[in-house]
């Protein structure tokens, strides 16, 4: 029997509908072993990667109209995955990372709830330096800044990753970081633009976020 109740659900996209595993809810909590601890998860954030959150729908319905094709793709901070499964159907070249030690299963799982192929995907934080992960041409990312240490956390990863022509979109919720987070960006040598989120009409509860937008072009 699992240790936390689950329950499924379809999202649908222009050309494809997303099946997918979540949490039933955010009070599910398992860390027997304590390895989610010991990473610095308490048990009041265990679950939050295991929902889908506004800011990660607006995402993915946001790629849903983008022309990705031939771009190698990050997505950082995945959680569940929603974005990284959409691309995954489309046969794009994504790879996914999240800190939490659970993440990477449920993506493996909802790929293949999808018949899809796996998804590439690394457990880390922001901090590490040796990643291996190679770099993209597109990073993308939602509600990431809800702490202001990812501030220079993020920035940094990110720039580690991208590759010298590179786009980063991410969608934030209005967590209060953001501006702080554009400024450091530019210093990194990234453009900046940002937009009101376009279209909500797809969510249950008003989102006034923003999305952020970086380009890194050649010098």
């Amino acid at each position: 029997m699992s240790p936390y109740r689950i329950k499924y659900q379809t999202i649908e996209f222009n050309n494809h509908d997303i099946h997918i595993k979540t949490l039933r809810d955010r009070q599910q909590f398992s860390d027997p072993d304590g390895v989610a601890a010991d990473l610095g998860i308490s048990s009041a954030q265990w679950s939050l990667f295991g929902v889908i959150w506004n800011a990660s729908q607006v995402m993915a319905h946001l790629i849903d109209t983008k022309d990705t094709t031939g771009l190698r793709i990050l997505e950082v901070g995945c959680g569940i995955g929603l974005t990284s499964l959409l691309l995954n159907a489309r046969n794009e070249d994504i790879t996914a990372i999240d800190h939490h030690p659970e993440a990477g299963a449920f993506l493996l799982s909802n790929a293949a709830l999808n018949q899809d192929e796996a998804i590439p995907f690394l457990r880390t934080g922001w901090d590490n330096e040796a990643t291996g992960l190679g770099l993209f041409d597109l990073i993308i990312g939602s509600d990431l800044l809800y702490e202001i240490e990812h501030i220079q956390l993020l920035s940094q990863f990110i720039y580690q990753h991208a590759k010298s022509n590179c786009e980063v979109i991410i969608v934030d919720p209005g967590r209060g970081f953001h501006t702080k987070f554009s400024r450091v960006m530019t210093a990194l040598g990234f453009s900046h633009t940002q937009t009101e989120t376009a279209d909500t009409s797809r969510l249950t509860e008003p989102f006034k976020g923003k999305v952020l937008y970086y380009l890194k072009k050649p010098r």
